[in-house]
């Protein structure tokens, strides 16, 4: 035996002499790669191979399995693709996240699935008396439980703890909207970085920091915005933040020393963003949105000085702001000196065209526009960054101040380090390629579990909004089923172990049901699962 064949030999003792039994036998001609990623994939979703475990180097267990190299780096390249195992250099090939075990006959997790969650997944329908409906093709069966979960986890008007509540909720597939994926968040590259940040820092460099933000970040965000939402600004005109959310909070006062008293909303649009202002005591005025956007001439009627906008993908309905649309738009901020709040939350996020411009590159005076790293690398990060217009800079900056000082600067400078090395946009070049798939995983499990419902928003973003009203446009509305509402669909889908968010959240006006489905955060065995199990939810 030579020298590399004799270290593999002794090596994979480390490993046990048939890593997870396995018997390439068993592979089908000429698919030894696939049949490879799907065994390890069994043993992490059934626990013989936990999140934090490494796995065996390639050239190890190649020789144990008596097969080529290339076959394992090939199987460990699409674990590494769908999230599940991360390489680490010197630490190795460990597993990050586990995918949904499969469900047993009866709706009975399999052994192994849902560790520490202690939910069982049955079908509803065996235990109460439905309440049954049809929409759209779909037939609604929901059990007598699925009205008291709704009370406790779905409440018709959700108060600001609806979504710490939420979260909190043991589930074995978490389709909430918002996060990317986060088993994506390049530790390697943000580990370099801050080393390289910390060998160059003074120690002067350890004071307070400016409340406008880092000078590095401003200019990294300059540059960033130019590269990829068309927006030319000055590293002056960045205002960083504490997220999209601090910045409405940051907002607030500035407004209303501006003599702007309310602010137009989309509706459908975003119970959160929605909550930020209302917390402020900032009259909402909602103006209804269509498949084009936001219906500019409502936006006339309601007399409003400000209006908060999701123009590149609408959040929930997904519809991107027609190009009529955002001229008559323009027209009414220069016509009446407004002003447009840009919510660009997650317009990089774009599979199947170039993403659409922002509005800020065509009106920088009347538009203020607010961005995060939250739908890039991790909300956890909690940075985002705001371009106001130039009579609200000064204001906004004293407003930081008086908050926080401004924000911690290590996590900026390590920031702008990943946008100007070119690290941030390969992150969401992979990130893109991972989001589409899962889409692509939902839209169809979506048509095989949910036939007659309608689908919106799947050209970009983190999610999909279903609706089960049989319309067709995103600005569809309509009576929903009688006796069913989407807080008991979601209800019905958390106690079938999966966490969805009702539509009617979203809303400030009637509409038929619907649910807002997170995709990204999730494998795409988990979200076709996850979508199998609400289908059988629903019809029980």
């Amino acid at each position: 035996m030579n020298g590399v064949g004799k270290a593999a030999s002794e090596r994979s003792k480390a490993y046990g002499s048939d890593f997870l039994q396995l018997d390439v036998g068993d592979a089908p001609a000429g698919g030894m790669a696939d049949w490879l990623a799907r065994r390890l994939r069994e043993g992490i979703a059934d626990g013989r191979l936990p999140v934090g475990s490494r796995l065996p180097p390639t050239r190890v267990l190649a020789a144990e399995l008596r097969v080529s190299r290339g076959v394992v780096t090939e199987a460990y390249r699409r674990l590494t693709e769908d999230g599940h195992v991360e390489g680490r250099r010197r630490g190795g090939t460990v597993v990050v996240a586990a995918p949904p075990a499969p469900v047993g006959a009866g709706g009975a997790v399999a052994p192994g699935a849902g560790a520490g969650q202690g939910a069982e997944v049955r079908a509803l329908g065996s235990a109460g008396v439905p309440s049954s409906a049809a929409a759209g093709g779909v037939v609604l069966s929901l059990p007598a439980a699925a009205g008291r979960d709704a009370a406790v986890f779905f409440p018709a008007a959700p108060g600001p703890e609806a979504f710490d509540a939420l979260r909190a909720a043991p589930a074995r597939i978490d389709l909430t909207p918002g996060p990317p994926d986060l088993a994506a968040f390049p530790r390697a590259a943000w580990l370099r970085a801050e080393r390289a940040v910390l060998a160059e820092l003074s120690a002067a460099d350890l004071g307070y920091g400016d409340p406008h933000g880092a000078r590095a970040l401003r200019r990294a965000v300059a540059g960033w915005l130019a590269r990829n939402r068309g927006i030319r600004a000055d590293p002056d005109d960045v205002v960083i933040v504490a997220g999209t959310a601090q910045a409405l909070t940051l907002l607030h006062p500035v407004l209303r020393a501006d003599g702007v008293p309310a602010v137009a909303v989309e509706d459908p649009g975003s119970l959160g963003t929605r909550q930020h202002l209302d917390n402020s005591g900032l009259d909402i005025v909602p103006v209804p949105v269509d498949a084009d956007g936001i219906r500019v001439d409502e936006l006339h009627a309601t007399g409003a000085r400000a209006v908060l906008l999701t123009p590149a993908h609408q959040f929930p309905t997904g519809a991107v702001l027609s190009g009529e649309r955002r001229r008559e738009l323009l027209r009414w901020a220069e016509a009446g000196d407004r002003l447009v709040l840009e919510d660009d939350y997650d317009a990089e996020h774009r599979y199947d065209r170039p993403p659409v411009p922002a509005l800020r590159a065509m009106l920088a005076e009347r538009v203020c526009y607010m961005g995060s790293v939250s739908k890039l690398l991790a909300p956890a990060l909690r940075v985002g960054w705001v371009v106001p217009p130039p009579g609200y800079r000064d204001a906004l900056v004293n407003a930081k101040r008086f908050t926080d000082l401004g924000n911690a600067v290590l996590p900026q400078l390590v920031l702008a380090r990943l946008m100007e090395s070119g690290e941030l946009e390969r992150h969401l070049r992979l990130l893109r390629g991972r989001h589409r798939r899962r889409r692509d995983a939902m839209i169809a499990a979506v048509a095989e579990h949910l036939p007659g419902a309608v689908v919106h928003g799947a050209a970009a973003g983190l999610h999909l909004t279903v609706t089960f009203d049989g319309g067709g446009g995103a600005g569809s509305y309509g009576t929903g089923p009688a006796g069913v509402t989407d807080t008991e669909l979601a209800a019905a889908a958390l106690g079938c172990g999966v966490k969805v968010q009702p539509l009617s959240w979203h809303r400030l006006r009637p509409g038929p049901p619907g649910l807002v489905l997170g995709y990204a955060a999730s494998h795409p065995d988990a979200v076709t699962e996850g979508v199998r199990l609400l289908g059988r939810a629903l019809r029980g």
